[in-house]
């Protein structure tokens, strides 16, 4: 009889230890085991069209950033790159032809140039032997005044018996000789006021094929601008030619394992068809649902415990990076919308995510469930 108490009390104070350990457990941490490993999933699509010519990789293979996936048939592609690369060549030589027009034209400026400042040459020229074309007809006009006069003198005298015939036929010879004189330089002015006249026109003419000469080197120089600018068109058409036939292997973005692989040989891919899914099974963390009623303690920075169902006898430790700033409900497909029918007030969870402060040598997969224990204060 003296035993039954004894055991009733060590009952009694195991279990008041157990309720007081509890107690202080439930108010100086909060855990849920609504959470789950996650890690970037990157689902692979080609950047161009084609028929698949081979596959290089499995389900479930792990892959290395850069190494070759998916290879489609580029007999296409390598043919517009060849049509663009023809299309640049064609543009550099009409560059080469227009510079060369160019610098045709920008001689036959220089020549008009020369023509012009000839003909102009040519006009103070033929201005300098009009003047001197006067000067001679001014000169034989006094020449022959004077032998007029003097035959008229000696008209009188021969008349009168007082000069010899022979002396009246030297000034009457005189008196020819002057007006015949006189007469060559009245048509030798002439002459040169037609030469002036030619002069003036060849110097318009000269004139007009420089303006000519230059609006055609304009033409020219506008014409290697635009030749220029259709260089710099095709290259870069050569260069998308380039880009969409690197496209014609497709490529990992980035190390995992592949997942949901659905793509084989002879396949018509668009763009944008999924090939497969990559995870990043190196770089994980966690995703824990806590009650809004759990939260409010909780701060970016605390420590974590973490148990995942896996791995039971091994404990992580984690950190928590950052809440969300809405409850998973409202990132819902459909939302819940209290103001349209009757109001059921339901515990809300929010998403904390929780990094593992060291990646583990154990395989964790996305997906995998966990128990989360927040210490607080």
């Amino acid at each position: 009889m003296k035993v039954l108490p004894l055991i009733l009390g060590a009952v009694l104070l195991i279990a008041g230890i157990f309720i007081v350990r509890t107690l202080a457990y439930m108010f100086s941490n909060e855990e849920t085991e609504n959470a789950y490993l996650e890690s970037n999933i990157s689902t692979i699509s080609p950047k161009t069209s084609g028929y698949v010519l081979e596959v290089r990789i499995k389900d479930n293979q792990r892959i290395q950033k850069g190494d070759t996936m998916v290879l489609l048939d580029d007999r296409e592609l390598r043919l517009r790159v060849q049509q663009a690369e023809i299309a640049l060549k064609n543009a550099e030589v009409n560059l080469d032809i227009t510079q060369a027009n160019a610098g045709t034209a920008g001689t036959n400026v220089g020549l008009a140039k020369s023509n012009f400042e000839t003909s102009v040459g040519s006009v103070d020229a033929v201005g300098a032997g009009i003047a001197t074309a006067q000067a001679n007809i001014d000169a034989a006009k006094a020449r022959a005044w004077k032998a007029n006069e003097d035959f008229k003198r000696y008209t009188v005298l021969l008349a009168q018996k007082a000069v010899t015939q022979q002396q009246f036929d030297a000034i009457k010879t005189e008196k020819d000789a002057a007006d015949a004189i006189l007469k060559g330089s009245e048509r030798q002015l002439e002459a040169v006021s037609k030469q002036v006249d030619v002069a003036k026109k060849q110097s318009k003419a000269g004139l007009s094929q420089e303006s000519v000469a230059k609006k055609q080197l304009g033409t020219a120089q506008q014409q290697i601008e635009l030749a220029k600018v259709i260089i710099e068109q095709r290259k870069s058409e050569l260069d998308f030619a380039r880009l969409q036939l690197s496209y014609a292997a497709v490529i990992a973005p980035c190390d995992g394992v592949v997942s949901k692989k659905a793509v084989q040989i002879g396949q018509l891919l668009n763009i944008g068809s999924p090939i497969c899914s990559i995870l990043d099974d190196q770089n994980v963390w966690i995703t824990a649902n806590f009650k809004e009623t759990q939260v409010a303690k909780m701060h970016a920075g605390d420590k974590v415990k973490v148990k995942v169902d896996a791995y039971p006898k091994i404990d992580f430790e984690g950190e928590i990076e950052s809440i969300a700033g809405a409850t998973g409900a409202r990132f819902a497909l459909l939302p819940p919308d209290n103001a349209s029918g009757n109001f059921v007030k339901v515990v809300q969870r929010i998403p904390v995510k929780i990094i593992l402060k060291q990646q583990p040598n154990t395989i964790l997969r996305t997906g995998m469930s966990t128990k989360v224990v927040v210490p607080i204060k």
